[in-house]
């Protein structure tokens, strides 16, 4: 069997778990830069806030509609998901961590252990250590179990927030209930398609035959319909290490300032260098670009990158701002005003077995130095150690009006007692 945890409201969750004045208040979550809506509470869905919204547009709505807004939080909530997903291993070995707020589990050699309660134990721990409310959902394949998961968040007061689909009646009862376009991994065009040919129930969509579906929806399609079904085609993924790595932020305001510009890329390919370091990787290619704001219409509007390949592999910090210097200067132009600007790093290859170049070679001192950085920053937290060309006093340039404390993670910001 296999089973979907959902933390319910995960990121309001957070912020009501330290801010218990919030907890019965209809509470929204912003964006970077304070940008739009990314999270809401129950109770501000229920006042019709849509996903999405712009904050500027919806500033007066807040006040009068007494809403509390919080800036993004994710030292907190990365923080808070960790204790989640620890307190989950220690029910089953098979985890696998599906996003900051969802894990699939699987119960294999459990025949003799009444589930029901087992799962009950799990959420009630979860929900004593961390404060944070789930939901779980259970059945023979990761498909279902994301319905079933569906079905104890629909209906809580029946449920108690843990539904097990056991039974072929369940099985069909569930897709009966679910509408096409909320199919796990059916994709808005398929949906559509589908809603076309006159099927809106995922029952429907089981009753199609294979061939019409491998054809119309490529073996993807048909796997769904397979799980669906009841039949297992999707495991448990291992942890694999990335294929590229990202760091990209927008500005909290437009910029044309390139030693600003300059400052952010230079933290940008900082952390990818991390990044690296943290899977045991080194790359090849960097990629850097910039951006306009795209949503101001009465500037003039510029968008660019440009690949560089690296002399050798590498995941030196030293060696990686060098180059994503070097690439900024080709596609910066003074004349626009930027609020986007990111690095990514690509052609990676595991650090141990990199193919050493025979006519150049990387300053050997940069291994022990990036070695001693990590030991540090890991040591006295985060970014205790910068390199000259970062800015000193902050970490990134964010507008956070909102942000609440990192209760779980600084000292300074721990909750006192008294």
């Amino acid at each position: 069997m296999f089973a979907l945890v959902d933390c319910n409201n995960f990121y309001a969750s957070c912020e009501r778990v330290f801010q218990p004045e919030l907890r019965y208040q209809p509470l929204v979550i912003l964006s970077n830069n304070d940008g739009c809506v990314i999270a809401r509470s129950n109770e501000a869905k229920n006042l019709g806030i849509p996903m999405g919204a712009p904050a500027f547009k919806f500033k007066e709505t807040f006040k009068r509609l007494n809403i509390a807004v919080r800036s993004s939080n994710y030292e907190l909530y990365g923080d808070m998901s960790a204790r989640v997903m620890n307190i989950l291993s220690e029910f089953t070995p098979d985890v696998e961590v599906y996003s900051i707020d969802e894990a699939f589990l699987r119960f294999n050699g459990f025949e003799h252990i009444n589930l029901q309660q087992h799962l009950e134990q799990m959420k009630l721990k979860i929900e004593r250590c961390t404060g944070i409310p789930i939901s779980i959902g259970v059945a023979p394949t990761k498909s279902l179990s994301k319905l079933a998961n569906r079905i104890a968040k629909k209906f809580p007061k029946h449920t108690n927030g843990v539904y097990i689909m056991r039974s072929e009646e369940q099985r069909i009862k569930a897709l009966k209930w679910l509408d096409i376009k909320d199919i796990w991994g059916i994709g808005k065009q398929h949906a559509k398609r589908l809603q076309q040919l006159g099927l809106h129930k995922a029952y429907e969509f089981t009753q199609l035959t294979d061939d019409w579906t491998r054809k119309h929806m490529s073996v993807v399609g048909l796997r769904l319909k397979k799980e669906l079904e009841g039949e297992v085609t999707l495991g448990l993924d291992d942890v694999t290490h990335k294929k590229a790595i990202a760091t990209t932020r927008s500005f909290d305001y437009e910029y044309n300032d390139f030693d600003y510009i300059k400052e952010r890329v230079t933290s940008f390919a900082v952390s990818c260098g991390e990044k690296l370091r943290r899977q045991e990787s080194c790359c090849e290619l960097i990629y850097v670009f910039l951006k306009s704001n795209r949503f101001n219409t009465n500037a003039p509007q510029y968008s660019n990158g440009i690949t560089i390949k690296t002399t050798q592999p590498t995941n030196s910090s030293i060696s990686l701002v060098k180059y994503a210097t070097t690439a900024l200067r080709a596609i910066y132009k003074p004349e626009y005003k930027y609020k986007k600007a990111g690095v990514m790093v690509m052609g990676l290859s595991p650090e141990k077995s990199k193919q050493i170049c025979l006519f150049s070679e990387e300053d050997p001192r940069h291994h022990k130095l990036m070695q001693h950085i990590d030991q540090l920053n890991s040591h006295w937290g985060k970014h205790s150690v910068k390199f000259g060309g970062q800015d000193l006093q902050k970490i990134w340039k964010m507008r956070q009006e909102h942000l609440s404390k990192a209760y779980t993670t600084k000292l300074k910001d721990v909750i006192k007692v008294s």
